[in-house]
């Protein structure tokens, strides 16, 4: 099991920030959905809640809502996630490559938003290291 990336988007302050979460921590994402709630103790972020908003798998590619199972699947799409729209298509069907709405072992990024926060401010645990390594 390889490492996974979390983006935590904070709405209120408008920042993100990024945690790395290894195959302990990874482990306990595994079968999350997209739109899922989770505790913010499974990252060591006590008192905070995160909503799973999306992410990417070991390509790059997007993850959907609408896609279910796990792994990467081809889509028949007009719009939306993993597609870019182009001027004079309106209403052009385009099949396309976008991982499922679950999170599994090849996902690489999983993005999130912050919906309760907790005590200790999302920023204060990298600026304690970075101190630590300095002194």
């Amino acid at each position: 099991m390889a490492e996974i990336k979390v983006v935590l988007s904070n709405p209120k302050t408008g920042k993100s920030y990024q945690k790395v979460l290894k195959d302990e921590d990874s482990k306990r994402l595994m079968g999350l959905k997209i739109g899922d709630k989770i505790k913010g103790e499974t990252m060591d972020l006590a008192g905070y809640e995160f909503e799973v908003t999306g992410g990417s798998d070991f390509a790059g590619f997007p993850m959907r809502k609408d896609v279910q199972g796990i792994g990467r699947k081809k889509i028949l799409a007009t719009e939306g996630v993993g597609l870019r729209k182009k001027r004079n298509a309106r209403g052009v069907k385009i099949r396309k490559s976008v991982a499922s709405n679950t999170i599994y072992e090849k996902t690489a990024q999983v993005n999130m938003k912050v919906l309760k926060e907790g005590k200790m401010p999302l920023g204060e645990d990298k600026k304690k290291e970075e101190e630590k390594k300095e002194g």
